[in-house]
């Protein structure tokens, strides 16, 4: 039974090696063919190294400062709450360095971005209408009329924007967020942020790069210091409340002693308002010195609040460039077309093995 088994795999294997003999003297035998396509390859691949265009990237470097705890505001603050009042404290960890990369990839940050001003061979005009010229999609449209009006102006309003301005908006935010816009952290233990813009327009890659990191850095400081900006314009406007108070009441003092001048000291009734007004000043003057400091706290926690995106490398001319290639073509487009060759053959000897 084993010398049978044993016979049977030896015939299998035989019969295996014949096969694949046979199928390599047929490839042998269409060796001009593969060499031919192995050549247009080769040649097409030379001819797409001349074509395409270099790529150009642009890379800003940056560190975000993130203070945490409340520090030697703490005691300060807690003092502030028993008056009813929040002078800010945090931001929260909503602005995260990891949170903070997703930011800069938002559709709202790279279309407003997109909607920045740049001068442009003595032209002011828009990062979208930059971004339109550089992709030729004006050509494009000239059988689209309803597309070739369409105008994207410096700092447009985007709430008034079209159907069709928000298509092509939406169109520009895919193809910079898949393939032109990567933001990374370096390391997770360190706050420094990398931005990098790749076109095929060197000034574009710059200009997006810079007007990106500007966007998004008056976005996040806006956001976290909104909460330390509210608290202090309230304390501001109680202090004006205040101050007004204290000053009709020290009017109020001296009216009332010039009603009581030279009063008969039996007639004491008399000297009630002038009193009263007395009260309400000394009451008025400890509020508005709490008030007073308060506010000053409240500067201060604001200028804390108030976060700083410090730029440590900005994108210089000439842009690093990633050329497509001679070689590379050449390798690249010869190996492809004799692969492909072959598995057409292969597929075709199939086919006619199978009829």
């Amino acid at each position: 039974m084993d010398n049978k088994l044993n016979e049977n795999d030896e015939i299998s294997l035989k019969e295996l090696l014949a096969k694949i003999k046979e199928w390599i003297n047929y490839l042998i035998s269409q060796k001009k063919i593969i060499v031919l396509a192995g050549i247009i390859g080769a040649v097409l691949g030379l001819t797409y190294s001349f074509i395409k265009k270099p790529v150009y990237t642009a890379t800003l470097t940056f560190a975000l400062e993130d203070e945490k705890g409340g520090g030697g505001l703490g005691g300060a603050l807690g003092l502030a709450s028993s008056f009813g009042l929040d002078l800010g404290g945090s931001g929260g960890g909503i602005f995260s360095s990891s949170n903070l990369t997703e930011l800069f990839k938002s559709r709202s940050m790279v279309e407003k971005t997109l909607l920045s001003p740049v001068n442009v061979d003595g032209k002011i005009i828009s990062l979208a209408e930059m971004y339109i010229q550089n992709n030729e999609w004006r050509k494009k449209w000239d059988d689209k009329p309803k597309y070739s009006s369409i105008q994207f102006l410096p700092n447009a309003n985007r709430k008034v924007f079209t159907r069709d301005q928000d298509s092509i908006m939406g169109l520009m935010y895919l193809n910079l967020s898949k393939s032109g816009l990567s933001v990374a952290q370096k390391d997770k233990k360190i706050s420094i942020i990398n931005i990098d813009v790749s076109s095929t327009n060197e000034l574009f890659s710059k200009y997006f790069c810079e007007a990106l990191a500007k966007e998004v850095g008056q976005f996040y400081i806006e956001t976290k210091s909104k909460k330390a900006r509210m608290n202090m314009a309230i304390l501001e406007r109680q202090v004006d409340s205040v101050r007004g108070e204290l000053n009709g009441a020290i009017t109020g003092v001296a009216v009332a002693n010039d009603n009581t001048f030279n009063l008969n000291p039996a007639l004491n009734v008399r000297r009630t308002p002038s009193a009263r007004r007395q009260v309400d000043v000394q009451a008025n003057t400890a509020i508005l010195t709490e008030l007073v400091k308060q506010s000053e706290l409240a500067k201060v926690t604001l200028r804390k609040e108030i976060p700083l995106i410090q730029v440590i490398d900005r994108p210089i001319l000439p842009l690093p460039k990633e050329r497509f290639g001679k070689a590379k073509g050449i390798i690249m487009g010869g190996f492809l077309g004799g692969f492909l060759t072959v598995l057409f053959l292969i597929l075709r000897k199939i086919i006619s093995l199978l009829k």
